[in-house]
């Protein structure tokens, strides 16, 4: 596994560098990019939790025009999580560390005008997750472990990028500290911890759904990372492509 997820990575980080030679990129083109982007990680990220908006309605949504037989959640759900990208830009722009507050500031936006009452807000009761081997923590516990979360990232600096963001992926998802929105603000934080460090998006795909539960389910029972980092890097692979296909830099397939 070790040699292949070198490869991987070190393939990764030469498309990376051919990428960002090419900075500072012409300003259209990186505005057309990041749309892409931008629509795609919110259409994968909400249809992975069953929203049923096609790629194409929801971009209609983002325009601001309503899509008939689709309820005002599935709209919501889409306006949010483009505002919470918009968030997460923000304080990446502003290289702003890791916090509990910006954690609940991206939960809080995500579940804007869907569940107010628990919108940044810990969950304040148990809950276990159907399909997954494990069971979050008593809520009671949600402090301390949210605490241990934020100082374990202050202390995985020295680790690859993409090993560090699937992994504080991981890790919150298992805490699962909110009611609901748990896994697109899991995905906001992965990619987050991406973009700070110069790469883009990581978009999980809807069809890669049940390969990304079982590698998360793996990691959290097993603590071994392999399959959720493999899967990352395969999705920020796809994402330095589409960037270095569009500036007519990738020299082979």
């Amino acid at each position: 596994m070790h040699s292949h997820f070198n490869a991987l990575l070190a393939a990764i980080d030469a498309d990376k560098a051919k990428l960002d030679a090419a900075r500072p990129l012409p300003p259209h083109t990186l505005a057309s990019l990041r749309e892409k982007l931008m629509l795609e990680w919110t259409y994968h990220s909400n249809a992975i939790e069953g929203n049923t908006l096609t790629l194409r309605e929801t971009k209609v949504v983002l325009e601001g025009i309503t899509v008939g037989g689709k309820t005002l959640r599935e709209h919501f759900e889409a306006t949010n999580h483009r505002d919470a990208i918009l968030y997460v830009e923000e304080i990446v722009a502003r290289d702003e560390p890791l916090s509990e507050w910006q954690i609940r500031n991206i939960h809080s936006l995500v579940l804007k005008g869907i569940n107010d009452g628990q919108a940044g807000r810990y969950r304040e009761e148990n809950v276990v997750i159907a399909g997954a081997s494990t069971t979050p923590p008593d809520f009671l516990h949600l402090p301390a472990e949210m605490a241990a979360l934020i100082q374990w990232h202050e202390g995985a600096a020295d680790l690859h990028p993409l090993v560090r963001a699937a992994e504080l992926h991981t890790r919150f998802v298992k805490i699962h500290p909110f009611v609901d929105g748990n896994g697109r603000t899991g995905r906001l934080l992965l990619n987050f911890e991406l973009m700070k460090a110069g790469y883009p998006p990581a978009i999980i795909r809807k069809e890669d759904r049940l390969s990304y539960y079982d590698a998360l389910d793996e990691a959290c029972v097993s603590a071994d990372f392999g399959a959720i980092t493999r899967l990352v890097a395969q999705a920020v692979e796809r994402s330095l492509v589409t960037y270095l296909d569009v500036l007519g830099l990738r020299s082979s397939p």
